[in-house]
């Protein structure tokens, strides 16, 4: 169910973002296409809804991942949002609010809806690219990739992922050696 799907991130907006692998290449991978891989991926989340998702829950996270994907690269790279992305992000923001439990551990409600969940990674990816965390994001530089991860070390060059870091490593190879030829 989950071993197909990008949980290491660094945070569970993040890891929305790549629930489309290879954005930028010629042919992406979309790992959430039905509305079974939506509940399966809001399950491994820990953000199961209380109802059943819908595929109209599928076109809302699809939406919801592609701008977060804009206004995190951007951050990355230091450009500015526009009006069109944050009118788009503002909608997922207006949720019900989360209610807390004391167990045997803490505990969070359930989302009500698949919108619902959805609204609580967009709360998340609003603070962090509104507050300090920002400067933690990075972008892979592997052109068809760009998935953005959480490096709060500043030492990562690569995403995850451990293709992107094979061919930046035998990419950085080659050129040494063409340079000492």
């Amino acid at each position: 169910m989950s071993e197909d799907f990008r949980l290491d991130m660094g945070a569970p907006w993040l890891n929305l973002l790549a629930t489309r692998g290879r954005h930028f290449g010629a042919q992406p991978v979309e790992r959430i296409p039905t509305v079974e891989r939506l509940r399966d991926w809001l399950a491994v989340s820990e953000l199961t809804p209380l109802a059943p998702a819908t595929y109209a829950d599928v076109r809302a996270a699809h939406q919801l991942r592609e701008v977060l994907r804009e206004l995190a690269l951007g951050a990355v790279d230091g450009l500015p949002p526009d009006a069109g992305q944050v009118s788009t992000l503002t909608p997922f923001l207006n949720t019900e609010p989360v209610h807390l439990a004391a167990l045997d551990r803490l505990h969070r409600s359930a989302p009500a809806t698949a919108a619902d969940a959805l609204g609580r990674l967009a709360h998340q990816a609003a603070d962090w690219l509104t507050g300090p965390l920002r400067h933690d994001l990075r972008a892979c530089p592997e052109h068809d990739c760009r998935g953005v991860f959480a490096d709060p070390g500043g030492r990562r060059r690569w995403c995850p992922a451990p293709a992107c870091a094979s061919r930046g490593r035998v990419r950085a190879l080659r050129e040494r050696r063409r340079a000492e030829s």
